[in-house]
């Protein structure tokens, strides 16, 4: 399942990344709390270099909390500040606040101490589409201050926005890889939402969505389903759960464009439950 998806606009947005990060003095980079790994771009970590960094997990409201903080020793170990976000009810925004101003004191002190006149620290935040940088952005400033949409990608261009009197945010577009060769990768960005629906084979990739959850987290697939038994494939328990939602077109032909959907739109929202997909165990 590799995926080869690379609009003109991503491209743009790496030469953006390099011309503006000379002009800022710290970068917040957005994963997704559910898949850490898949969804930290590593063309990103190699243009942000050494420029000092805060990790934002977000979406945990949409993770499992046992493995997100499996996630957060995982980054201390390896001396990554990480801060576990969630934008819809601001828990740990204060923490990011806190944390970014006690680098940006060393910033500022170092510019005082050169003759340099006093100036809010400036912040690029980065990411994959569909991380929810719009959100947090928003969040963070108490105000809807950027474009956001359920589509990945849809912030367009740079935008700078004054946080507080002494910080001011560069937001950007998502940003892909051009080549994700790695199959475990390609599915969980696309199971979360990272690449666009138009571009994959939807129903395949909700039997994909659905074979890993009857694996991995079958009890939450049987109580939102209320499906219970031994199923001879992952197709009759599709069959199963559209007939009961009543996707079905005439013909009594199972219509599975529809149960497709619901079954990833369930998943992405976590009414099938709080789900991670990634584990530091198995991720070394």
């Amino acid at each position: 399942m590799n995926i080869n998806w690379y609009p003109g606009h991503m491209k743009k947005t790496k030469e953006l990344l390099r011309e503006q990060l000379k002009l800022v003095d710290m970068v917040y980079e957005l994963l997704d709390a559910r898949i850490p790994l898949s969804s930290r771009n590593p063309d990103l970590s190699q243009i942000i270099g050494n420029k000092p960094k805060i990790i934002i997990l977000n979406k945990i409201d949409l993770a499992d909390p046992q493995v997100t903080s499996m996630w957060m020793e995982y980054f201390e170990v390896r001396q990554t500040g990480a801060v576990p976000v969630n934008t819809i009810t601001g828990s740990g925004i204060r923490q990011v606040i806190r944390e970014s101003e006690e680098i940006i004191k060393v910033k500022m002190d170092d510019l005082a101490k050169k003759g340099r006149k006093p100036r809010p620290a400036r912040i690029m935040v980065v990411g994959i589409p569909n991380v929810g940088k719009s959100s947090f952005i928003n969040k963070l400033a108490g105000r809807k201050s950027t474009q956001t949409g359920a589509r990945p990608g849809v912030t367009k261009g740079k935008q700078w926005i004054r946080l507080r009197k002494n910080m001011e945010l560069l937001d950007t577009p998502g940003v892909l890889w051009p080549k994700i060769e790695n199959p475990a990768v390609a599915l969980n960005l696309a199971f979360t939402g990272a690449i666009k629906d138009e571009i994959m084979d939807i129903e395949t990739l909700a039997y994909k969505l659905l074979e890993m959850l009857w694996v991995d987290h079958r009890e939450k697939v049987i109580e939102r389903y209320k499906v219970e038994g031994e199923y001879g494939t992952i197709i009759d328990l599709m069959d199963c759960i559209a007939k009961s939602r009543g996707c079905i077109l005439k013909g009594n032909e199972i219509d599975y464009f529809r149960i497709s959907n619901i079954i990833l739109d369930e998943f992405r929202s976590a009414t099938i439950g709080r789900i991670s997909l990634e584990r530091p165990l198995n991720n070394g």
